[in-house]
């Protein structure tokens, strides 16, 4: 069966094919994108009515990988693919994020959208098409939609811009970034960059718009290929009351306008608006706010939307009484938990983190086994996110989404910063948990995390800290105000959230999600300096607090030295079924933790206890130490004989002392001098040429006797 195909060029003759017609045909829409060997179905369908009572857009979009895309099995006792990954759920998210904006306003019928990864090409990563197939399902489908839109990856490799780079190239991208448009705007940018510019930045961004645009025609073209058989579906989802509506706007907007025109905290302000809204229900007939509420509800958010804008707007000032660029006191300590390694509080307005480092061992590495990658992470990030920050009661359940992509941007804020090698030899991990959340938990943990990390001793290239930016617009009057630190209700009721972390030297992340048509780069580029001195004035209330990471790490960290051996000697460090390390960790209360690299052996030794890690560093030497003539070894006599005694020189390593080497004197019986388990020191005279027996001699280390 031939589907319909559209296929275009993204450069350096590669191609990207967007199929429909042939698979899952009774999706209201469905697609197979191919760049390479890398394939993903994505299907998307929308139930013909809505719910009852809903006002809002149900849209859920999953991304699924199979692992046989990548020709293996899954882990696990069941061998099938359960639980999504962090992997699999931070792209839903990046595609969530871009689909929802576009969808009509008045449209709320329940829509799903399934994305899933079915062949595997090892140097094309799905996560740069996932976007481009779902935003294909819904060209070729019959739901409304105001796309297309379209994902790619910019790279920047060796100074050049790469969109959808092979995975072997980006190992030596300074610039990784994720941007998601339609033909004519922006809608989200999330990535990590190497200390780099703002000016950078942008042009990445045009760049990537730049071939989003060639995705978003060939879509075009492709739904032009279906319209016929697919047209779009007329909806009804809404019931409107224009009286209703202008009765509302008419008894709250100035109302609101006032409340938001005078500083107030958070919960005041929220008390303050719910009761305007309660005077206007109580003004009107029972019955009719009873019948109407839904209605009510919307109309009422639409003028606490437009009249807290224009406070804003007008006033150039903000719900909390700062200026558009005035920062929200900041309060930090460090080692505020004094039995973790590392700990921190950052405190800005009515956000807070409390963020702690556990630095541990190779055996804390978190193992990644998914399907696109398969690797041994050493620096972990968590966010927690528990409902009382915000005053609230929730069930507890799994890790939310939210929490996972939030800790996902810390985690790549910080990640440019992280020491390797000799400098850092643990495997670190950093939890933060919101105690409190008024705007920016994310970035606060960017900040918290960096002071924890210094409070712990981490040798941190430098800090990083973070903003969280917001955009309020007025396309008909040309009026914008740009807002440092946003509050969570500005970004609710704005037009962006822009966050932006990095160094006093360039940025590290970034998360940008546009909820407005039309953002001129020369508005980005004030928000990105206004960012800048923000995120700078950050970076110097974290330092008034700690500067930079403490010379030693704390009593209680475990010390961890590093030892080389050649490759030959790992069987003898560890012994037949692990009984020479398991021995040694016995004896000294150390943790020996032995990985191969190339023609090495790298061994761990971990302990609180410096003599216990010089204990075992002996040992070691000793097993794989290298029998030399002429030396002198304190052995172990291990098993006697009519002609000498076999003596234990290094571990593993026997040697013969014959029984005319014991001593000047001559011997009847070997056990007259010696017994098993006697420590003595011999002399190594000879090594068999041919069978490499070592020859002892106990003798040559006594005097001679003297001569009559």
């Amino acid at each position: 069966m031939q589907g319909i195909v559209k296929t275009f060029d993204i450069g350096d003759g590669r191609t990207i094919s967007i199929e429909t017609g042939r698979l899952a045909k009774q999706a209201d829409g469905s697609v197979v994108v191919k760049m390479g060997d890398t394939m993903l179905l994505a299907t998307v369908v929308a139930r013909k009515e809505a719910a009852e009572n809903v006002d809002f857009m149900p849209l859920s979009v999953e991304y699924r990988e199979k692992y046989a895309a990548a020709g293996r099995y899954p882990g696990g006792f069941f061998k099938r693919e359960a639980r999504p990954s962090d992997y699999e759920i931070l792209i839903s998210r990046l595609v969530d994020r871009a689909l929802r904006p576009l969808f009509p306003d008045n449209y709320h019928a329940e829509t799903q959208v399934l994305i899933t990864l079915i062949s595997l090409d090892e140097n094309v990563l799905p996560d740069a098409l996932a976007g481009l197939a779902a935003s294909a399902a819904l060209a070729v489908s019959d739901i409304p939609f105001n796309g297309p839109i379209s994902e790619v990856r910019v790279a920047r490799i060796n100074g050049k811009f790469v969109v959808n780079p092979s995975t072997k190239d980006m190992e030596q991208a300074d610039i990784d970034i994720m941007v998601a448009a339609s033909y004519d705007n922006i809608m989200m940018v999330e990535g990590e960059m190497n200390e780099v510019s703002e000016n950078d930045m942008i042009e990445a961004i045009k760049f990537a718009h730049d071939h989003i645009k060639i995705q978003c025609t060939a879509q075009l073209e492709l739904a032009a290929m279906v319209a016929k058989a697919n047209p779009k579906r007329e909806y009804s989802h809404e019931n409107n009351d224009a009286e209703l509506k202008e009765a509302i706007h008419a008894f709250a907007y100035d109302r609101v306008f006032d409340v938001a025109s005078h500083a107030s905290a958070k919960h005041e302000r929220s008390d303050a608006f719910k009761a305007i809204k309660q005077d206007f229900i109580d003004s009107i007939d029972p019955e009719v706010a009873a019948e109407k509420a839904g209605m009510i509800s919307r109309y009422y958010h639409d003028v606490e939307k437009e009249a807290v804008r224009n406070a804003i707007l007008d006033n150039r000032q903000r719900l909390d009484g700062r200026k558009l660029d005035e920062i929200r006191p900041i309060w930090s300590e460090v080692d505020y938990l004094p039995a973790v390694h590392g700990s921190a509080i950052f405190t800005r307005g009515e956000t807070q983190s409390l963020t702690t480092v556990t630095l541990g061992t190779k055996l804390d590495e978190q193992m990644i086994d998914g399907v696109v990658f398969e690797e041994k992470v050493k620096f972990i990030l968590h966010y927690n996110f528990p409902p009382f920050s915000t005053g609230e009661v929730k069930r507890m359940m799994g890790t939310s989404r939210r929490e996972i992509g939030h800790g996902n941007l810390a985690l790549r804020a910080l990640k440019p910063v992280i020491p390797g090698g000799e400098i850092n030899p643990y495997t670190i991990r950093i939890v933060s948990d919101i105690l409190e959340s008024n705007g920016s938990s994310s970035m606060a943990t960017v900040c918290a995390g960096t002071m924890a990390l210094m409070d712990a001793g981490v040798k941190i290239k430098k800090p990083v800290s973070g903003i969280a930016m917001g955009l309020i617009s007025d396309t008909k009057t040309n009026r914008f105000a740009v807002l440092s630190d946003i509050l969570g209700d500005e970004d609710h009721l704005g037009d962006m959230d822009f966050k932006v972390t990095g160094t006093v030297d360039g940025i590290t992340a970034c998360q940008m999600d546009i909820k407005v048509d039309g953002m001129p780069y020369e508005v980005l580029s004030e928000a990105l300096e206004q960012a800048k001195r923000g995120r700078l004035h950050i970076l110097g209330e974290m330092m008034k607090t700690i500067s930079e990471p403490r010379e030693d790490y704390k009593p209680h960290v475990p010390r961890i030295v590093k030892m080389t051996i050649p490759k030959e000697f790992i069987g003898a460090v560890i012994g037949p079924g692990g009984k020479v390390i398991q021995e040694m960790q016995r004896e000294t209360g150390s943790t020996i933790v032995i990985e191969e690299v190339g023609e090495f052996g790298i061994i761990d030794i971990v302990s609180n206890n410096k003599e216990s890690i010089d204990a075992v560093r002996e040992k070691i030497r000793r097993i794989v130490a290298i029998p030399e003539i002429g030396t002198i070894y304190h052995g172990v006599v291990k098993n006697i004989t009519a002609f000498g005694a076999f003596v234990e020189v290094l571990p593993g390593k026997d040697g013969l002392l014959h029984i005319s080497e014991i001593d000047h004197k001559r011997l009847e019986k070997v056990e007259s001098v010696l017994k098993v388990g006697d420590e003595i020191d011999v002399k190594l005279i000879e090594i068999d040429s041919k069978t490499g027996k070592l020859k002892l001699s106990r003798k040559a280390l006594l005097p001679k006797p003297e001569q009559n």
